[in-house]
């Protein structure tokens, strides 16, 4: 039975060797041409990846302690290889085909959103590299990335990502990441946002492809003004008002009583940008933005299958990530679709299966399969008591 056959007709049994093949045929998909042009095995590279990934370990501890894996120095400079362009579009391909695997053609939801992993380390290239976040482990330097997410409860799939540099305005991260959305298999019926893409350029991208829902950012004495309220209601709101770059959006005003909640009390106003979504109440977007919680859950468990590293190099660093949403997504299609109980109303996800387990599993595999094959023949002298040998050579 083929790797992905498996998905549409599978066995009688999940074993973990079946997580780990699926696994690996999901990074078989993965450019690295320096191995991929000499006489070394690039499933070998692979699982290396793999392991460092669902171990949350450096390349250089999988390679310490496992056995069948180059040095970590070979592994490295073949991962180093990798061109950034290439990856990311593959993977986004990898991404579209997922997401055509589970999900029907029918309107989804999509949330974006920004992942920011602190870094202590220098630019590799040039500063432009590092975005600026807030501090944490005393960094404020991250390089960060642009994720979509479709709104699922039973098949929550990343279905994009693209690298942001701190030296482009977010509306050019905004506008790859809506190229790969372009190319899913089904229509967008929304796009929830956060605060991250509260700026002109961006709104104008994002409504172009579908209604919008995202908070505003609470500056300038006309938002203050619109703040002003008791009630909720809908109005219009001009940003950039009188240059060459005025935006105007419909903004839902939306008023709600704490009624004690973290020990608060009294009237809480949040407004919203709420581009062709005027035929709902502002509660009524309410509702819908804060849908977009499930987003922070999806972006844990990525944090989980991790590959660590102390690499300056972004396309690397780039491809721990989406080897990251790759599991992830690859977990949420297993769970979903060869464990879950097929029943009326949709199928019941086994509660069992948590992403830590598919972790465990494919660690089990690969541990139990590999066979350590660093070998080489000596020089049969050793070292020399002296260094005039060397020279004399």
């Amino acid at each position: 039975m083929g790797v992905v056959e498996f998905l549409y007709h599978p066995d009688t049994v999940l074993t973990a060797s079946d997580l780990e093949t699926l696994a690996l045929n999901l990074l078989a998909a993965i450019p690295i041409p320096g191995v991929e042009g000499c006489g070394f095995d690039s499933g070998i590279i692979r699982q290396t990846l793999l392991q460092a990934a669902v171990d949350q370990k450096s390349i250089k501890a999988v390679t310490d302690t496992t056995r069948g894996s180059y040095s970590d120095d070979y592994t490295l400079k073949q991962l180093h290889t990798v061109p950034a362009d290439d990856l990311e579009a593959a993977v986004n391909d990898i991404f579209a085909q997922q997401a055509a695997m589970i999900l029907g053609p029918g309107p989804r939801i999509i949330c974006l959103d920004f992942v920011d992993i602190h870094y202590h380390g220098c630019p590799h290239t040039d500063g432009g590299e590092l975005c600026h976040t807030k501090p944490r482990d005393g960094t404020s330097k991250c390089h960060r990335y642009l994720a979509g997410f479709v709104l699922c409860r039973a098949k929550p799939l990343v279905i994009a990502v693209t690298p942001v540099r701190g030296d482009e305005p977010t509306s050019d991260a905004v506008e790859r990441l809506l190229d790969h959305v372009a190319a899913l298999p089904f229509t967008v019926a929304g796009l929830l946002a956060d605060r991250g893409f509260y700026n002109g350029a961006s709104i104008e991208r994002l409504d172009a492809v579908a209604p919008v829902a995202l908070p505003i950012v609470r500056r300038g004495k006309q938002m203050a003004e619109k703040l002003d309220t008791t009630v909720s209601y809908w109005t219009e709101y001009v940003m950039y008002k009188g240059s060459e770059r005025e935006l105007r959006f419909p903004l839902a005003v939306c008023v709600s009583y704490q009624q004690g909640n973290r020990g608060k009390h009294g009237l809480l106003v949040r407004a919203y940008v709420a581009c062709d979504l005027t035929d709902r109440t502002p509660k009524e977007v309410e509702a819908l933005y804060q849908k977009r919680s499930a987003i922070e859950t999806a972006f844990r468990t990525m944090r989980e299958a991790r590959a660590r590293t102390s690499t300056t190099n972004p396309a690397v660093r780039l491809l721990f990530i989406l080897v990251s949403f790759l599991l992830r997504n690859l977990w949420a299609i297993v769970r979903w679709g060869v464990l879950a109980t097929p029943r009326r109303g949709g199928r019941a996800l086994p509660v069992w299966f948590r992403f830590e387990v598919f972790r465990e599993w494919v660690d089990h595999a690969l541990d139990d399969t590999l066979s350590r094959k660093w070998e080489a023949p000596t020089n049969g002298v050793g070292i020399p008591a002296t260094y005039s040998e060397l020279d004399a050579g």
